[in-house]
C-alpha cells in the first residue's frame, strides 16, 4: 500500500512540476529564469543536506546550461524556449529532486524541492482553482487564459521586463526561504519572509505613487490590461515614453489582441 503512494506521488510530482514550469513559460525569460533560480536553490539546499553526488552534478550542470541560455532568452528573447524547453526543464526539476532527497526522511528535507518550486507551482494550482470555478467543470482547467501571475503583473502596469524581474525576486525569494528552513530553522526563515513583505509591500506603494504622478495611462477593456507610456511596448518595438496617442494605428493589446479602439482612460 505505501509502495503504491509513493509512485502514485511520484508521477503526480513529476508531472505536476513540468506542467508548472510549462505553464507560467508566459513572457521572455521567464520559465529559464525561474528554472535557473530555482536549480541554484536546489543546489544549495542538496549541498547543506549531503545529497547523493549524482543530484549534485546534474542539478549543477542544468543551472550552468541555463545561465548561458538566459541571456539570449531574456526580453527581447533572440532564442525561444518553446513547449518542448519548458516541459524538459520542468521534468529535468522533478527528476533532479526526487534523486535528492530519495535518501532522506526528515519531513522538513522532502518538503524542500515544493518550496523551492513554489511559485510555478503556486500559479499552477491557482490556475485550476480558478479555472474551474470559471468554467464549472473538469474541461475548463485545459482551457488557456490571460489570468496567470504574468498576466495580472503586466495588466497592473507593469512593463514585461519589470514583471519577470518581479517574478524572479519572488522565485529567490521562495528558494532563501527553503535554504533558511534548513540550515537555521521556521523562525528565522519566518522573519526573513515578514521582511521581504514589508519590502514588497513599500515598493509597491512607491510604484503606485510614481504612476499616478506619471503621464496619462490607457486600460483594455477586454483584459484590463493597462498601457503606461512611460514603459511603452517593447516587444511590440515600441519605445519606452511613446503616449498613447501616437501607437501605430495596428498595434493591438499585448495581452488579448485587441485593438487601440478598444482602450478607456485608465483613472
Amino acid at each position: 500500500m505505501r509502495e503504491a503512494f509513493s509512485i502514485i506521488l511520484t508521477i503526480g510530482w513529476i508531472v505536476g512540476v513540468t506542467n508548472a514550469i510549462n505553464l507560467i513559460d508566459g513572457l521572455d525569460g521567464l520559465s529559464s529564469g525561474i528554472s535557473v533560480i530555482s536549480a541554484i536553490s536546489l543546489l544549495i539546499i542538496f549541498v547543506l543536506n549531503g545529497s547523493p553526488l549524482v543530484s549534485i552534478l546534474l542539478i549543477t550542470a542544468l543551472a550552468g546550461a541555463l545561465v548561458g541560455f538566459l541571456p539570449f532568452n531574456f526580453a527581447p528573447a533572440k532564442t525561444f524556449i518553446g513547449d518542448t524547453g519548458s516541459n524538459f526543464l520542468g521534468f529535468s526539476l522533478s527528476i533532479i529532486s526526487i534523486l535528492g532527497i530519495a535518501k532522506t526522511y526528515t519531513a522538513v528535507v522532502i518538503v524542500l524541492p515544493l518550496i523551492a518550486l513554489g511559485l510555478p507551482i503556486f500559479d499552477t494550482l491557482w490556475a485550476i482553482i480558478r479555472r474551474l470555478i470559471k468554467g464549472k467543470s473538469v474541461k475548463a482547467i485545459f482551457k488557456a487564459d490571460k489570468g496567470h501571475l504574468h498576466h495580472r503583473l503586466v495588466r497592473r502596469g507593469f512593463s514585461q521586463k519589470q514583471a519577470v524581474l518581479i517574478l524572479y525576486g519572488l522565485s529567490a525569494t521562495f528558494g532563501i526561504f527553503a535554504i533558511i528552513l534548513l540550515e537555521s530553522g521556521i523562525w528565522k526563515a519566518l522573519s526573513f519572509l515578514l521582511m521581504v513583505m514589508v519590502a514588497l509591500g513599500l515598493g509597491y506603494r512607491n510604484f503606485q505613487i510614481e504612476k499616478s504622478e506619471g503621464t496619462q495611462m490607457y486600460e483594455c477593456v477586454q483584459c484590463k490590461y493597462i498601457y503606461n507610456p512611460k514603459f511603452g511596448n517593447e516587444k511590440a518595438g515600441i519605445k519606452p515614453g511613446t503616449d498613447f496617442d501616437d501607437l501605430p494605428e495596428d498595434w493591438v493589446c499585448p495581452v488579448c489582441g485587441e485593438s487601440k479602439d478598444k482602450f478607456d482612460i485608465h483613472h
